[in-house]
């Protein structure tokens, strides 16, 4: 008999795990696939290591500080700032055409650039950042209105609105076309108020450090073992059945397998909606140069890009959509003399539709991969510097991809629109963490593991 068993080895579930065993709970973390992580993973190919899912850690806060979810989670799990060891952006811009805004870990740097760019919008913009200082991060009604209407309402000038949704939405929103207004106030503090920053390393590094810490306090991992149904009665959940028929039974469970996917294993359900589920998905080029970007003239850390005065942001109808993407150098970090990245690289990331990746054939598929890696790099090079002639390697994932990391419905890589703040279910001991409970992003990840265990598994 377990205290809790916590289905998916990604963040939340690792971190979870972490602040349940240190008081002295019997935990075991069961992992459907071969390795953790779950979207934020990594894997090597041809002699070189990748990340799937990590551009930067946002919530970026400097060594010392007491404040903010990356300080409380580094004291919740009991690490040192060595264990991250976080090097800070650059700098990154928001860029349309004719115009950009840049940004750093700095927020001054973003005010002067809106009263700059915006001169008619001070007030508002000021109004605004009060909106958001004053916003409660638990309340689900708050948390639920619609950011577009709430920024009309402060704001005037459509393409400010447009250029300060652009990269939250890109970072944190499952919803189409509008965001939460909740999920825009917790987004615009962590790339904003607070920053970004990369470990050298890449995630492997905080991966590595959170499995290192759960199996040294006691915790169970149990990779390739898949939930194949959780078990009710009465009301409550007492256990599991793994794909291979082995049965667990458990005080709790905890699941960072996404809502509907939740919903899906629960023996006392009969039909989930699949409307339920989120519909955004992406795919990513990563493209290795002869040289660091800055070498090219790219010096900036991520550019949000959008090729007109209207962001866009839903599923698209084609395979993918590059009216609109993200461009990142993990080299454009301000890493310590001597600890300089081997390889360029920049990574590029466009929306892409599920539904048309997965029907491909083989062959087909292996095709548009290469069909969208020059699709992809010829928009990317209106708003940054000509690269293509530098590449040596190349790799890309798709929502196929992503699917069989997480093994979220529509290969989401936000999870629902709908997100549950307070982790709770239909049964009484079954609650979620990760994407769907709100929490978003590496930072927001881990802080929903630690959120959910001490709100819901150690009051008893």
């Amino acid at each position: 008999m377990y205290d809790t068993i916590i289905i998916g080895a990604g963040m939340s579930g690792l971190a979870a795990g972490i602040r349940l065993a240190y008081y002295d709970q019997r935990v075991c973390i069961l992992e459907r696939h071969y390795t953790i992580g779950g979207l934020n993973s990594f894997y090597r190919l041809r002699g070189r290591d990748y990340d799937v899912g990590l551009h930067a850690i946002t919530n970026f806060t400097p060594k010392g500080a007491r404040k903010g979810p990356l300080a409380r989670l580094l004291k919740q799990l009991r690490f040192r700032w060595e264990d991250f060891a976080l090097s800070e952006q650059i700098g990154s811009s928001v860029r349309f055409p004719g115009i950009e805004l840049q940004f750093g870990n700095d927020f001054e740097l973003l005010r002067s650039e809106v009263y700059r760019k915006f001169p008619h919008q001070k007030t508002a913009f000021e109004n605004l950042l009060g909106r958001i200082s004053d916003y409660d991060d638990l309340d689900q009604a708050s948390f639920e209105l619609s950011a577009r209407q709430v920024l009309c309402e402060v704001i005037d000038d459509p393409l400010l609105i447009e250029m300060l949704l652009c990269p939250l939405m890109w970072y944190g929103n499952a919803r189409e076309d509008d965001m939460d207004f909740g999920q825009f106030c917790v987004m615009f503090r962590s790339i904003f108020l607070e920053g970004l920053a990369r470990p050298r390393a890449g995630v492997r590094l905080v991966i590595k450090n959170l499995v290192r810490k759960f199996r040294g306090l006691g915790g169970e991992l149990r990779l390739r073992s898949g939930v194949e149904k959780i078990k009710t009665d009465n009301g409550r959940v007492i256990g599991v059945v793994l794909e291979n028929g082995e049965e667990l039974e458990a005080r709790r469970v905890l699941s960072s397998a996404g809502w509907v996917e939740t919903m899906r294993l629960c023996d006392d359900i009969s039909h989930v909606e699949t409307r339920q589920a989120g519909q955004l998905s992406f795919v990513e080029t990563i493209s290795i140069l002869d040289a660091p970007p800055s070498k090219l003239g790219y010096d900036e850390t991520i550019v949000f890009f959008n090729d007109s005065e209207k962001f866009p942001w839903r599923k698209p109808d084609e395979l993918c959509d590059v009216r609109t993407g993200v461009i990142c150098s993990p080299n454009n970090f301000r890493y310590e003399r001597g600890e300089e990245l081997e390889d360029g690289s920049i990574r590029i990331t466009a929306m892409a539709n599920f539904d048309r990746w997965v029907n491909l054939t083989d062959e087909q598929y292996r095709l548009e991969k290469l069909r969208w890696y020059d699709e992809i790099s010829a928009s990317a090079v209106r708003f940054m510097p000509e690269f293509r002639n530098r590449v040596i390697d190349t790799d890309m994932f798709t929502p196929k991809t992503i699917r069989r990391f997480t093994w979220h419905e529509n290969g989401a890589v936000y999870g629902a629109p709908y997100k549950r703040l307070d982790g709770t279910t239909h049964l009484q001991n079954l609650f979620l963490c990760g994407t769907d409970q709100g929490f978003v992003g590496i930072v927001g990840a881990i802080m929903s593991g630690i959120t959910i265990a001490n709100q819901h598994c150690l009051k008893d």
